[in-house]
């Protein structure tokens, strides 16, 4: 069996414990002994006088080899609560989309935690200390702002945790290592005080429940708060035993120790006896001695009651547990009760009651609220093997409390080293507005810290080795967001559809910045309003699809008389004639007007479908034969229609198309009758007839469109101007409404 070693360094007393925990987590003490310190080396926890306790920690030492006949040569301590600083707060982290949590994120959670506690406690710490982050705890997480119990594993977008950071002192960890090396010893593990005690004094399976356990020592008296299954706060007030002790001392005219004495048998015999200083022996009713202490007691629990408020958010606990030799004075419980409105059976001493997993193999041992601490330390190192290990970091020195978890970037933590220079750092990221909302496109990733441990390379979660040698350079920043508009979705992927002669061209919108057109390859900047244009100029349209207008002939918008100029929206029809076809250069198709600004590699995104149906309207430029083939049918359409229509313009009757030359009716010529809007409509006079020779037999008012566009409809599907018309074909026109 390996035995464990603990020392409770207290304030009057050094109780040594050394005992092993079996498989069945039963502590088994095979010896412990408890020596005086001779003179007061040390007040309120603290160590005054190094030299003396190292004295009385190897007497205790030696005594202990003694019994076990074994050398001890580490030992596990505790450091008092007097100069315990603890920060509770919250820290959040949100990320860029949703993400699993990983464990990595829940320890960068926990550094941004103790980071935050560190600078809160550098705001309000007024003393010359210089205090290290001795450990941590979460008293609850957060997912997407739900209390969780664990995080890892979860979908989120924002996590967060309570947490409570404690710290010491570095000179009380100091005077503790320097007191336990001057006995000959070795640190195996150091825990806090209040820590050590609440391990045995409230079990896990307790703290659901809202208590208060009080360390009542001789110097200090410890207080820990539970509640929702978690610790949730740490405190300590100066006041204790040592208090009551010198009260005895003043009232009963005797020395500190024969006080003590006093002391403790008024709490175990209904008389006592002692000796003043003039030799002189009294035997008193212990009711004297509790008479004398009655104002400090009083005192002590009304500090202890507002101490407890205060870290439970100013209201009282369902119960609360003493221990420590201090608590046992006659009345202390009662008082605390009745200061933090409890019934008396609520506050009680702990000791043989929270003893019950611990067998002490000396018989003459009784369990003890006195014991439930240096018990406690003990049992820690099981659970935690915490110590103090020094590393070189970035050249300097410095000490660090090893909880078996330290990894690198805890002490990058401790010496300072910041925390936004140990993970990739993004460039400047653009934020602009598409269409009225708000886009943010992130910078480039930037390289992490550049970690070494003793010459070889490591990561900020390397594991620390004590005495190793650290070396960081900082993280650096990557390249700033480029965003141009020609990765915009809105350019590739939406487009503008007008009907050209009878045809459905599709167009990608135009795309301007802060009110000017910019080109594809224009970078988007900070604060950009880009917004897509839902219109193109009759001009554009042509130069987009590669065509040359006839400008001697007239052109229509929507059945209206247009100019180049005039602004085409979404299903507009534009009716023109052409000098000439050039054909799409998909690949570079440029816009260069002197009256707008560039935009480039414009693309006609309309599809024909591959059966080149009658029925099908549809422009594709896909490919540069497809390209011409569509061409060359437009020409040869719009051809035909040139050849008839030889009436000047000025001849032509007023608010109607264009029409063919009125012939003498040939009897020769085939006569087709239609349906038009629901009356029978005779042609005449040419061999084969088509859809727009309707117009030149009915009367319909082409100026009452009012930006409204023209719907044509033959058997019940959409129809092309220069399409062949049949007997009986079944004809709709009307104006579409908007």
């Amino acid at each position: 069996m390996n035995n464990v070693f603990g020392l409770d360094i207290g304030t009057r007393n050094v109780v040594g414990t050394v005992g092993y925990q079996t498989d069945d987590k039963e502590f088994v003490v095979t010896a412990q002994y408890v020596r005086e310190h001779e003179t007061r080396a040390m007040l309120d926890g603290q160590i005054h006088d190094i030299g003396r306790v190292a004295k009385t920690i190897k007497e205790v030492k030696d005594e202990l080899e003694k019994q076990t006949g074994q050398p001890l040569e580490e030992v596990c301590i505790a450091a008092a609560g007097r100069v315990l600083k603890t920060v509770t707060t919250h820290v959040e982290y949100e990320y860029a989309q949703e993400s699993v949590v990983t464990g990595e994120d829940v320890h960068t959670l926990d550094l941004l935690g103790i980071e935050k506690a560190q600078e809160a406690l550098k705001e309000v710490n007024d003393t010359s200390y210089k205090f290290y982050c001795v450990g941590y705890s979460t008293v609850k997480f957060f997912l997407n702002d739900e209390v969780f119990i664990s995080l890892e594993g979860h979908k989120a977008n924002k996590i967060g945790e309570d947490i409570i950071v404690t710290f010491l002192p570095e000179d009380v960890v100091d005077g503790l290592y320097a007191a336990v090396g001057q006995a000959g010893l070795s640190v195996a593990n150091m825990t806090l005080e209040p820590i050590a005690a609440i391990n045995v004094a409230i079990p896990e399976n307790y703290r659901m429940l809202n208590i208060a356990l009080v360390d009542v020592g001789a110097g200090t008296s410890d207080i820990s708060i539970t509640r929702d299954g978690s610790i949730i706060a740490y405190g300590m007030i100066p006041h204790a035993g040592d208090e009551l002790t010198e009260v005895i001392v003043q009232h009963f005219l005797v020395d500190f120790n024969m006080a003590e004495s006093i002391k403790l048998q008024s709490t175990t015999s209904d008389t006592v006896t002692y000796k003043d200083i003039m030799s002189i022996e009294h035997t008193i009713p212990a009711q004297d001695v509790w008479d004398v202490a009655a104002h400090v007691v009083d005192n002590i629990a009304q500090e202890v009651s507002t101490k407890i408020r205060e870290l439970n958010g100013d209201k009282t606990v369902s119960a609360c547990f003493v221990v420590g030799g201090g608590g046992k004075i006659h009345g202390f419980t009662e008082k605390l009760a009745e200061d933090l409105d409890l019934p008396e059976e609520r506050v009680a001493l702990r000791g043989e009651e929270v003893l019950g997993d611990v067998t002490f193999e000396q018989e003459d041992i009784k369990k003890d609220p006195l014991l439930v601490t240096p018990i406690g330390i003990c049992l820690n190192y099981y659970d935690q093997r915490n110590n103090f290990i020094m590393v070189r970091f970035n050249g300097e020195r410095i000490k660090l409390y090893d909880n078996n978890r330290l990894t690198i970037v805890d002490a990058a933590l401790q010496a300072g080293f910041p925390n936004d220079e140990l993970f990739p750092k993004r460039g400047t990221p653009i934020n602009f507005t598409v269409n009225g909302v708000a886009r943010l496109v992130r910078g480039e990733a930037g390289d992490g810290a550049v970690v070494t441990m003793n010459g070889k390379p490591a990561s900020i979660n390397t594991p620390l080795e004590p005495n190793s040698e650290i070396v960081i350079e900082p993280s650096t920043a990557g390249e700033a967001a480029v965003y141009k508009i020609s990765q915009l979705d809105e350019y590739n992927h939406s487009v503008i559809t007008f009907i050209i002669n009878g045809r459905r061209v599709s167009c990608p919108r135009f795309v301007q910045v802060n009110g000017e057109l910019e080109p594809e390859d224009y970078s988007i900047r900070e604060n950009d309003v880009i917004e897509t244009r839902n219109y193109y100029t009759v001009r554009q349209i042509a130069q987009f699809m590669d065509l040359v207008i006839d400008t001697d002939q007239m052109i229509f918008v929507n059945n209206e008389e247009a100019g180049l100029d005039t602004l085409v929206y979404e299903n507009f029809s534009v009716e023109w004639k052409t000098d000439e076809y050039g054909v799409a250069r998909i690949d570079n198709n440029n816009y260069n007007d002197t009256q707008e600004s560039d935009t480039d590699e414009a693309s006609v995104l309309a599809e024909q479908d591959a059966n080149s149906t009658e029925s099908d309207n549809t422009v594709t430029r896909t490919s540069e034969q497809m390209m011409n083939q569509v061409l060359d049918e437009l020409h040869d359409d719009f051809a035909k229609e040139a050849e008839a229509s030889a009436v000047p313009e000025n001849e032509l009757p007023e608010n109607e198309l264009p029409k063919n030359d009125i012939q003498e009716e040939d009897s020769s010529k085939n006569t087709v009758t239609v349906i038009v809007n629901g009356e029978p409509v005779e042609l005449s006079g040419k061999d084969t007839y088509i859809f727009v020779d309707i117009f030149t037999h009915i009367s319909f008012d082409l100026q009452a469109g009012k930006g409204r566009a023209i719907a044509t409809v033959i058997n019940g599907r959409d129809a092309q101007f220069s399409e062949e018309l049949h007997e009986g074909d079944q004809i709709e026109l009307y104006w579409k409404e908007n």
